[in-house]
């Protein structure tokens, strides 16, 4: 069986290095053989254009900005050309009796390369076809590793962005086995490209989401991306790492206004240990962080239910009962004395780079960076603020200072704050 099945891969190969394989341009009249001298429709199209002048061909197509390093994405179909020139012979039609054991799937190809705008349709089809035979081996490596019995798993290509110049990597994994049982390829992979161990970069949490992508949940992520970085003398900027999703009031269904600001900078919190791997486990509802209090008995049972506010320690300790994550406490005695916080916070987001939790009187926000000059002292702080009731519309929200780069007088300068800063499990 496994032979046979090493033999079915193997023609696959064949197939995409062969004459009858097809690049179909999405939205486009556009079909490209590439094994052919690279082929191409319609004729205005020639191997030496360059691969940003294929965009004309888009219909409706819109170039997607994304915060890393892509400017454009470009989709391809895989097909197989079945028609072949020359004369129709008649079928034969032939009978064999025997055992045998009839295994059949389709196999999710999705491969991704990185072109530059001086790149031709040759120079990104050649690469292709390489990516594509060298998934169809990886898959065959994994199909074969996690058969169990004459049960094939289906191979899983997934697409990781790693940090610095390593950038886009495809990974396959076996479908349906968890994350859990798959921490030696993951540490094979962390040594292959030279990562560190503390922090997740292989779990399916850290597929890259690709900017023509919508995200299913309805979630804005990362609305900060869009703001200008304050201008402050000597100044450098700290920012939150990673993805997280912005919760606010009356979200989900939930009337919580006035009283739900911190459970909302709790979830956004929550959502970023989700999305980088470090947790499973769905954002906690009201009712569950209501719940985890009760639990470790910091509240009693008609806690549940209520609408009664949490502040940072309330934080700090769901953070722990509910995700396993620890968290450190900073007092601050007056709102004033949050300008002098800059290197603790500037510190932080450099080495932690998780969402802060700010409480003060009754409010709570959200701290995601700040920009702090350290021979003036000037700081500006990015706030993500939990109190907005409106839809997720990007523009509006930092358009209108929801979320924002504010100044020390954006504090109340006579209210004690404590914040939260959750600090990152050490774990691959």
């Amino acid at each position: 069986m496994h032979k046979e099945i090493s033999r079915t891969f193997e023609t696959l190969r064949s197939k995409v290095k062969s004459k009858s394989c097809v690049f179909n341009l999405f939205e486009s009249p556009v079909i490209i053989w590439p094994n052919t001298g690279v082929y191409i429709t319609p004729e205005e199209i020639t191997p030496s254009t360059l691969c940003e002048d294929i965009h004309q061909w888009i219909h409706l197509y819109a170039v997607c900005l994304c915060h890393y390093t892509f400017q454009s994405v470009i989709n391809l179909q895989l097909m197989t050309e079945v028609t072949k020139p020359g004369p129709v012979s008649a079928p034969i039609l032939s009978r064999t009796v025997q055992k045998s054991h009839f295994l059949s799937t389709a196999l999710p190809m999705d491969c991704v390369v990185c072109t530059s705008c001086s790149d031709t349709i040759k120079d990104a089809c050649e690469k292709l076809v390489e990516a594509l035979t060298h998934q169809l081996s990886e898959m065959e490596k994994v199909a074969l590793q996690h058969m169990n019995g004459a049960t094939l798993l289906m191979p899983e290509p997934l697409h990781f962005l790693l940090p610095e110049q390593k950038g886009l990597v495809t990974v396959v994994y076996p479908t349906g086995v968890p994350d859990s049982q798959l921490e030696t390829q993951r540490k094979d992979l962390h040594q292959q490209f030279d990562l560190p161990e503390d922090r997740p970069y292989f779990r399916r949490a850290n597929v890259y989401h690709f900017p023509n992508e919508p995200y299913k949940d309805g979630y804005l992520r990362n609305p900060h991306l869009v703001l200008t970085h304050p201008n402050l003398d000597n100044g450098k900027v700290y920012l939150v790492q990673g993805i997280y999703s912005y919760h606010h009031y009356m979200q989900d269904r939930m009337e919580d206004n006035g009283w739900g600001c911190a459970y909302r900078s709790l979830q956004t919190i929550c959502s970023w240990f989700q999305q980088q791997g470090y947790v499973e486990r769905p954002v906690p509802t009201h009712k569950e962080i209501q719940q985890a209090l009760v639990d470790i008995g910091d509240k009693q049972t008609s806690f549940v239910g209520s609408r009664k506010w949490i502040g940072s320690i309330e934080v700090q300790a769901v953070l722990n009962q509910l995700l396993g994550v620890t968290s450190k406490i900073m007092f601050v005695s007056q709102g004033s004395e949050l300008a002098s916080k800059g290197r603790e916070l500037a510190n932080h987001f450099a080495t932690e780079g998780t969402p802060v939790m700010i409480g003060g009187g009754v409010l709570a926000h959200t701290i995601l960076g700040v920009a702090w000059s350290e021979t003036t002292g000037q700081i500006r702080y990015l706030i993500l603020d939990p109190h907005y009731t409106g839809a997720e519309d990007l523009q509006v929200i930092t358009d209108k200072g929801w979320c924002g780069w504010k100044g020390p007088e954006f504090w109340d300068q006579t209210a004690y704050y404590n914040l939260c800063l959750p600090q990152r499990p050490n774990v691959l």
